[in-house]
């Protein structure tokens, strides 16, 4: 998330309106701090009065919210005035504004609603591989997930916030195209950074989202086109007519969206799950959230690299938590 800055601003206010003549008691110093709105909403800015001087208790009022406490939470960015005065009377006040941190890094959430669903592929899907099965039911609670792949406006906001290099963009472009080159760890980190119970989804989360309420391969049906997600073309699913490639990936949002309001969960990026792959275990599950232990996590969803078949609701993908790629991205999941 972010913090711009703690910027200090004193201001003093002579009760006998003579600066030079300063006396601790009939003089109020002001200090504040704040820190700009950023993350879920950017409804999180904070800001904290420091009061010395005069005589105490101070009362504290707030041109938005009002209140006497000399600290707030949660603040929605704009501006703001805070009167502060003490026990006699002596007043004086002080100014500032909540900035928004990057509006282009705002994260858009759709509500995916809790249900059941067949995880997994059936043993007659075409194409399908082993490690797919067996098909098992799961139950899922209710949760957000992020419209659209994580990008590169946000991301770079994370960096220039705690320090960190830059992803390399392979030179198509940052703004709101995917964020590439991210391993595991690194997309963990910015999900902690987002804030409180933000992460990365479960794989069973990925694909029941994804899937939103379909059966069939792919949530536009048997078939996946190009028109409708960014995958190698040129290697469509079994039988469906041959699209094109693209050779990179594309801004978000540039396909329609799925049943639940996502964007490019066929396509464009394999997205990291927060599971270690491993091995179905079967039967009826809720909320699973994978092996406890192994080696790799999970991919999901297909890239712009990938042949229609990896594009797959079920089609399950791993790769080490270092690894990076500039056919991986990541998204959001917060809970309700």
């Amino acid at each position: 998330m972010g913090i711009q800055g703690v910027w200090f601003v004193l201001l003093w206010a002579a009760a006998l309106g003579n600066w030079r003549c300063f006396d601790p008691v009939s003089v109020l110093l002001l200090i504040y701090s704040k820190v700009d709105a950023r993350g879920l909403g950017f409804s999180n800015g904070q800001a904290h009065i420091k009061a010395k001087g005069g005589t105490p208790p101070y009362i504290y009022v707030w041109s938005k919210g009002g209140g006497s406490d000399s600290s707030r939470i949660n603040l929605l960015p704009g501006q703001y005035t805070v009167v502060v005065s003490d026990a006699l009377g002596v007043a004086d006040s002080v100014s500032f504004e909540i900035w928004i941190l990057n509006a282009g890094a705002t994260i858009e959430w759709e509500q995916i609603p809790s249900g059941t669903f067949s995880m997994g592929s059936p043993n007659n899907e075409v194409e399908r591989d082993g490690n797919e099965g067996p098909q098992h039911g799961v139950s899922i609670s209710g949760f957000k997930m992020s419209k659209y792949e994580a990008t590169f406006a946000q991301c770079d906001v994370f960096c220039d916030a705690t320090g960190r290099k830059k992803p390399d963009g392979q030179g198509w472009g940052r703004g709101n195209r995917p964020a590439i080159n991210v391993n595991w760890n690194e997309a963990m980190a910015f999900a902690l950074w987002v804030g409180p119970g933000c992460r990365l989804p479960t794989e069973a989360e990925w694909e029941y989202a994804c899937r939103a309420g379909t059966t069939t391969p792919f949530y536009s049906g048997s078939c996946l086109s190009n028109n409708q997600a960014n995958y190698y073309g040129n290697y469509p699913y079994f039988s469906c007519p041959i699209g094109y490639y693209l050779g990179q990936a594309m801004p978000v949002g540039s396909y329609n969206p799925n049943a639940w309001g996502l964007c490019d969960m066929h396509g464009n990026e394999m997205e990291w799950c927060s599971d270690w792959y491993g091995p179905y275990s079967g039967g009826s599950q809720t909320n699973p959230s994978g092996s406890v232990s192994g080696s790799n996590r999970v991919l999901l969803g297909g890239s712009w690299f990938g042949y229609g078949r990896y594009c797959r609701s079920a089609y399950r993908g791993s790769d080490m938590p270092s690894y990076r790629s500039d056919f991986i991205g990541f998204r959001l999941v917060v809970p309700n």
